[in-house]
């Protein structure tokens, strides 16, 4: 099995400081381990290990470590690594460090710990963690596949299929005193786990999303507290998923289907006597799909029916007479995966802000923000009474739900009252993308009391905060932050409201970068490759939608790109190197294929199928512009992105130790340099094929034009910005995603400014001006035809964010994994004060400015066992301050030279205060 990247174990740890001074200087903020938020059942074979180190003094660096990992926490607390004993190790890494003691077995329990030896002095021993084994081999797994491989009379399988759940249960009993109990469950399309009638976990959805005829993911949960002496009782409910298609008998051509629901699932019980036992599936289960969810698709909603409810179906000693026998079916075909990666959860409950009367006994809910997830309700009233909850983005103008941009999704949940006492129900295996709800058959008047937003995506920390003084920029920020989280579902998909909810990659090529600044997103883009390699041909040909749900091979550069820069983006973020070691053949095998089927003879690469998708059209009603003015040549933008792939390729090889592959990615990239130059660079003007914003970016951010003609043809975008579109965005989804960073790097970050700050059409802030709390697929997306217009979208989000983070505040790594930053705040005028903090795989990383007409004022933090260039504005270096002093007499600051207005300087870990007269 393979491994994956960090989780973070949210293990906050106080250490003493074995030398007399300073005392608590050195401290080990958090342990990390190749962790699931439960951390059980992984199945990384040499997971990998990191620490934080942090303290009050300055330029803190690790010099040497040690890592211990006992197989109980006895042999830990005595100092006995019975599985790995590092030894002092002389280095500085903290993040990353691969276990390398004996072989792990499945369902092994490792405990570790780890000391470091610092600039500052040597910690004690850090406090316990723990992580624990899945089922490493496919033997391990002891039961049967069971399903239910029909549809029942109550069910629907035309194109909007309803199926209804299938339920199963297990009595078993427990005969002696339990030590652990280890539930280890496949359930597709989407599962919930019962023990003795407790769900199990906090997850929803799970697990994730996969070609389910290339991987399938299991879950691992220690169960031990839930089971009791004498009898017990497993229960689980499955849902369709994207197992059991969402289109069923629809476009079988295009839409993949893997059959009916199914489960694989074991209860390995340890007893207190070193016995064990394993409850497993087979055919003794009993199974049901007469229960009370009647309905479930992805597309169309739930329906519940709380008449049919079963208490207690999943306790020891109900009454299952009416069930029937659980099925042996087959196995959906992929291996058998442990999910690394983070779980969908309810991660915010959202309270409505407005309730709105219409005719016909209906109303309007308001929750006043887009969002992903589902409606809770309560509700007291007749058995039998139906409640319909109705799903729309936006209304009519006459109040009614707008939903003409759902396509054929149907959007609806619907609640059967069980009658009696006040009821409470939110849907188990829909989400919807929304921000009003149409509300019929409501027993009375309801209330904004009686309901509930629940924000569900995966459960990724959020590890960066932004806010300026500009008040566009933050709520397009905040906008950005709802449209990314809205949209990652086990994978990141292009929107959540329609019948699509696609994992598109163009959407994420430069989008990753951005949202890894404001989510750990390590574990879900890891994944992500995953599902990419799972869908390559054995040609080399990767589609553009990943896991392939949808087969679309469409053979162009930019989307199936997205593999290389998602590779970087996890090296250049995480400092991890391993994603691009894993993928590195498939991605070759990519390359080849291109250049064999696509590039000419003269080096230019001749299939683009998707051009620079959804520049801002020439009429408000067009999804795509028909002006050839305004749109970029296929073959720019094929030719130009090869190149960039090339280049990536070159550092891949080079990271990975393969100077002669390195070597011929550099041979290639010249000659498609030069060739690409002479066809599209026009030598009297200095602009490249007709002079779009993207045809003349491309080539300057990937380093393709000469030295000589770059300003020349800078200054072609920046005319074309300011004169011919009234500095406002001409780019679609492949310009945009270098616009903001091209702009600053040429030293023009007044017009990205112009660009983050305009409020009428095109921009970003036209989209908030006129109400959105999301990202628009379209620069138009309030008047463009319904067919392409969905209101929660980020794929025109380009590079926004990582300018947002990079180049206003300042925030950029500077070498893998934050070990080296760059600060260096663009200053724009009418921009004030940025506040942005990161929390980077290494720490804590902040910077906090403001600036006047006398002075620049300017806080940051450093994180431990990391360094940064500082680029103060300042004339001279006497004009800086540091921490109330001169800088020359600043602790850990050393001065290096002044270059471009900026005095520049070199600290260690800690935090700072600069003051530079301006």
């Amino acid at each position: 099995m393979t491994a994956r990247l960090l989780f973070l174990l949210l293990t906050c740890l106080s250490l003493t400081v074995l030398r007399a001074a300073p005392p608590a200087a050195v401290q080990l903020q958090r342990l990390r381990c190749e962790l699931l938020t439960n951390p059980e059942g992984i199945d990384a074979t040499a997971p990998r290990l990191s620490w934080e180190l942090s303290g009050p003094a300055r330029g803190l660096t690790q010099t040497a470590y040690q890592v211990m990992v006992a197989s109980t926490p006895e042999k830990l607390a005595a100092d006995e690594g019975d599985l790995w004993n590092s030894g002092k190790v002389a280095a500085g890494q903290s993040v990353h460090v691969g276990y390398g003691g004996a072989p792990l077995r499945s369902q092994a329990r490792c405990y570790w710990k780890v000391r470091t030896w610092t600039s500052q002095g040597e910690t004690a021993w850090s406090a316990p963690a723990q992580w624990s084994m899945g089922l490493l081999n496919y033997l391990d797994w002891k039961g049967r596949w069971i399903g239910l491989d029909r549809a029942f009379p109550w069910d629907d399988e035309t194109t909007h299929a309803r199926l209804s759940a299938r339920y199963f249960r297990k009595e078993f009993k427990a005969a002696k005193a339990v030590t652990r109990a280890t539930a280890s469950i496949i359930g597709l399309g989407l599962y919930e786990l019962y023990v003795n009638g407790q769900r199990v976990g906090d997850q929803v959805l799970a697990p994730g999303p996969t070609d389910y005829t290339q991987g399938v993911k299991y879950n691992t949960f220690d169960v031990t507290r839930l089971l009791r002496p004498g009898a017990n009782a497993l229960g689980t409910v499955l849902g369709n998923g994207r197992f059991y298609a969402m289109r069923q008998h629809y476009k079988p051509y295009k839409i993949k289907t893997f059959g009916y629901p199914k489960l694989l699932m074991q209860l390995d019980v340890t007893y207190a006597d070193g016995s064990h036992e394993v409850v497993k599936t087979d055919e003794t289960w009993q199974a049901t799909a007469d229960g009370p969810i009647r309905a479930n698709n992805e597309y169309d909603g739930e329906e519940y029916d709380a008449t049919k409810e079963m208490p207690g179906w999943s306790t020891a000693g109900f009454d299952a007479q009416k069930w029937g026998k659980a099925e042996l079916v087959q196995e959906p075909g992929g291996a058998f995966e442990a999910q690394m990666n983070e779980n969908m959860k309810v991660m915010e409950t959202l309270k409505p802000v407005a309730l709105k009367p219409l005719a016909g006994g209906k109303f309007i809910l308001d929750m006043g923000q887009n969002m992903a997830g589902w409606l809770r309700l309560r509700a007291t009233g007749p058995r039998g009474q139906k409640i319909t909850l109705r799903f729309a983005e936006t209304l009519q103008k006459t109040g009614e739900l707008y939903v003409a941009n759902l396509r054929d999704a149907r959007v609806t949940d619907v609640y059967t009252l069980r009658g009696g006492a006040r009821e409470t129900w939110e849907p188990t295996f829909v989400y919807h993308g929304f921000r009003y709800v149409e509300i019929s058959g409501y027993p009375g008047t309801p209330t904004l009391a009686d309901f509930d937003g629940r924000v569900v995506y995966d459960d990724l920390a959020t590890t960066g905060e932004f806010v300026t003084s500009n008040a566009t920029i933050n709520q397009v920020y905040k906008n950005a932050y709802w449209g990314i989280r809205s949209n990652y579902k086990g994978m990141p998909i292009d929107c959540p409201q329609r019948n699509e909810r696609q994992p598109w990659l163009g959407d994420r090529t430069t989008g990753a970068y951005g949202e890894s600044f404001v989510f750990d997103n390590s574990r879900l883009y890891a994944k992500w490759l995953d599902d990419i390699a799972q869908a390559q041909k054995t040609d080399g040909s990767i589609p553009d939608v990943a896991p392939a749900f949808w087969r679309y091979y469409g053979d162009n550069v930019t989307w199936p790109g997205t593999y290389l820069t998602i590779a970087d983006m996890l090296y250049a973020q995480y400092g991890d190197a391993q994603p691009i070691a894993m993928h590195y053949d498939s991605m070759r095998r990519w390359l080849a294929y291109m250049r064999a089927n696509y590039m000419t003879a003269g080096y230019l690469v001749t299939k683009d199928k998707y051009g620079d998708w959804c520049v801002p059209p020439e009429s408000e009603k067009l999804i795509h512009s028909q002006d050839p003015a305004r749109n970029t040549s296929g073959e720019v933008i094929a030719t130009s992105t090869y190149y960039h792939m090339l280049t990536l390729m070159e550092r891949f090889a080079t990271v990975l130790g393969k100077p002669a592959d390195a070597q011929e990615y550099a041979a290639l990239g010249a000659k498609i340099k030069d060739a690409f130059n002479q066809k599209f660079l026009n030598a009297q003007n200095q602009q490249y094929a007709n002079n779009t914003v993207t045809a003349n970016l491309l080539p300057l951010a990937y380093g393709m034009t000469p030295d000589a003609e770059r300003g020349k043809v800078f200054q072609n975008i920046a005319d074309k910005i300011l004169v011919e579109n009234k500095g406002h965005i001409s780019t679609g989804v492949i310009g945009t995603q270098w616009l903001m960073r091209g702009l600053t790097a040429e030293g023009r970050p007044d017009i990205a400014y112009k660009l983050a700050t305009n409020r009428d059409y095109p921009s970003w802030g036209y989209m908030a001006a006129n109400g959105a709390t999301t990202i628009w697929e379209l620069w138009n997306g309030n008047t463009a035809d319904p067919a392409m217009n969905s209101q929660n979208h980020v794929m025109l989000l380009g590079d926004l964010i990582i300018w947002d983070y990079e180049s206003l505040a300042g925030i950029k790594s500077a070498a893998p994994g934050f070990q080296e930053l760059e600060m260096k705040p663009a200053l724009i005028d009418g921009l004030t004060s940025v506040q942005a903090s990161y929390n980077s795989v290494r720490g804590l990383v902040r910077s906090s400015w403001t600036r006047d007409a006398k002075r620049f004022t300017w806080n940051i933090t450093v994180p431990g066992n990391a360094k940064a260039l500082v680029y103060v504005p300042a004339k001279d270096a006497k004009d800086v301050m540091e921490g109330g002093k001169k800088v020359s007499g600043a602790a850990g600051v050393k001065f290096l030279r002044l270059e471009g207005g900026r005095a520049v300087f070199e600290v260690g870990s800690g935090e700072y205060a600069f003051v530079a007269k301006q």
